[in-house]
Formats: structure tokens, sequence, C-alpha cells
């Protein structure tokens, strides 16, 4: 079989489709035929090392964490999916492999494809659904009637977000670029600024702020929530996380795959709740330089890169 890894950390030109032998399955474990993955920025962070202190320095080290596709095989203690089933969600950080024509991931990171969701929709939202409901429902408390801001609205985790925080009858304002202010009013987000928003005309208007991009100072949005909310940034640098433990609103999110949470991701995608756009497929066999482009590029692109075997 073939999935994309790598050799060592590094940048892109450390990528390589070749040849793999799919890992004995574990009694946990689940052999899925991969239809559809997804890329995520977190991808090219690992790959280039910035977590290897989690995933060791064991090579070749495979790819990509989001799945969509279909079970070919079950470890002996698996019971809720079965050969046959047509299931999404993703890897375990250390083992990754989702770019690849089959991978080894653990059953409780999977659940069942909805029947009206194509592969490559399913593969779009796992990652970046699960920490946007963890970020707003786990961490931020979100309630009915309360008013979030987004910044970053138009990314994966906070267009996932936005969809979420509308789902909760929540009232969402957010951030983006100038130029997509429209995509972003199309979406639900009222108002909508600036990335250089002047904090002080929003000050004390929500009850909860979510950072999905590491470009909101913590002065800012400290500035723009009310008396007792909350700030929940989805970046655990070693700073937010060191700020986490001091008191006060600010909490930072390591998104855990929890089998509830993945599923509550997968039945909003199925009632249409929650959609990620798709900019691009590429078979497996181009995934490298689509890869390439998208890590060196991807500032601009709004939409998941979805890779099929092709």
């Amino acid at each position: 079989m073939k999935r994309i890894q790598y050799h060592q950390y590094g940048g892109p030109e450390v990528m390589r489709l070749e040849d793999f032998e799919p890992a004995p399955l574990g009694a946990d474990e689940v052999l899925v035929r991969v239809h559809a993955a997804a890329a995520n920025p977190m991808d090219f962070g690992i790959r280039a090392g910035r977590m290897k202190h989690v995933t060791g320095r064991r090579f070749p080290r495979a790819m990509g964490y989001d799945l969509a596709g279909v079970v070919e095989s079950v470890g002996d203690r698996v019971t809720r999916l079965r050969v046959g089933d047509e299931v999404l969600g993703g890897t375990p950080i250390k083992t990754a492999g989702a770019f690849a024509e089959a991978v080894v991931t653990q059953e409780k990171c999977l659940v069942h494809k909805p029947g009206g969701l194509s592969f490559e929709d399913a593969a779009a939202i796992p990652t970046v659904g699960i920490t946007a409901l963890q970020a707003l429902v786990t961490k931020g408390k979100l309630q009915p009637g309360q008013a979030v801001f987004v910044h970053s609205c138009l990314g994966g985790v906070g267009r996932s977000a936005v969809q979420i925080a509308l789902a909760h009858r929540a009232t969402v304002a957010g951030s983006c670029r100038d130029s997509a202010g429209a995509e972003a009013r199309d979406l639900g987000v009222d108002p909508v600024v600036g990335f250089d928003v002047d904090p002080d005309s929003l000050a004390g208007r929500f009850d909860l702020v979510l950072v999905a991009a590491g470009t909101l100072p913590f002065r800012a949005a400290r500035t723009m929530i009310k008396p007792g909310g909350r700030i929940i940034s989805v970046l655990p640098t070693p700073a937010n996380l060191a700020r986490s433990v001091l008191p006060g609103p600010f909490r930072a999110l390591i998104a855990q795959p929890v089998t509830e949470d993945l599923e509550t991701v997968a039945r909003a995608a199925a009632e249409g709740t929650l959609r990620l756009p798709i900019a691009r497929t590429v078979p497996l066999s181009q995934a490298v330089p689509a890869l390439t482009e998208l890590e060196q590029g991807g500032a601009a692109t709004r939409g998941k890169l979805v890779i099929t075997p092709g």
C-alpha cells in the first residue's frame, strides 16, 4: 500500500509517497480503507518537529489525521464497529497515517459516517469540529442567548465555531480579512470586523471570545469580554498553557479525541448545521505537491484540501 511519510523532521521537502505495510491490529484498533483524508495546519507543524516531545524520533513517520473510509478489519475488543461500516474520524497523534490507501487507528477515534454525507465532506470535519465544540461547550460553557466573538471566523476552527455557536442559539460576531466580510456575514456573523479592529469599540460585549488564530492579543480579548466572561484559545503554545494555569478568564485548549464529541460533530454535519468548504481535491499520487503548495501559500486559502486514493 501507499502513504505519505517522512524519515526526518523538516520542511515539505521531507515528504515522500512510499510503500508501507499496515501494522498488525491491536485489540482496540481498526483497519480503515481510506476514501478521503483532509489536511490541517497541525500536519505541517508535527512534521516540522514541533511536537517531537510527543511524537518521538522513530521513523518513518506517517502524515495525516482526519479521514473517512470503510472498515476492513477490527481488533478483538472492538465492539461499536464492524467490517464494512462507513466511518469518519482520525488517528492518534503519535501514529497519524491518514494520507494513505489504508490506516490503522483506534476505535475511539472513529464514528459511523452519516449516510447522506460524502466521504470528502466527512473527512473535512473531525479535527476542526471537535476543537470548536470543545472550545465553546467544554471549556467555554456556552449557553443559549450568549454573545460569542470568534477571532478568525473563516478558518477551519473559526468557521466550525460560528456554526456550532449559532446552533446553540448564541449570537456570533467575528473577525476576518476585510475582503471576506460578505462571506462571514453570509455565514451568520454580525458584526464582522477586520483583524485590526480597535478592541475598545467592542469593550464588554461578549460572554466568550474564541481565539482561533494567534493574532489577537490577550489584552484585546480581555477588553472585549463581559465581567465573568471567558477567553478560549485553540493554540496550546507554551505561553498560552502557562497563562491557562493562572487565575483569570483565559484558558488554552488541547483538543482530545472524545468519541461522544465526534458523534456530535458527525450528527451536526448530517443535519447540515456544520459544513466545511472544500477548496481542492487531489488523488494521493498528487498529494505531496498539493500539500507543499498549501503549506507555503495556504493563508489565502479558505477551504479544505482533501486527498483521495484516486
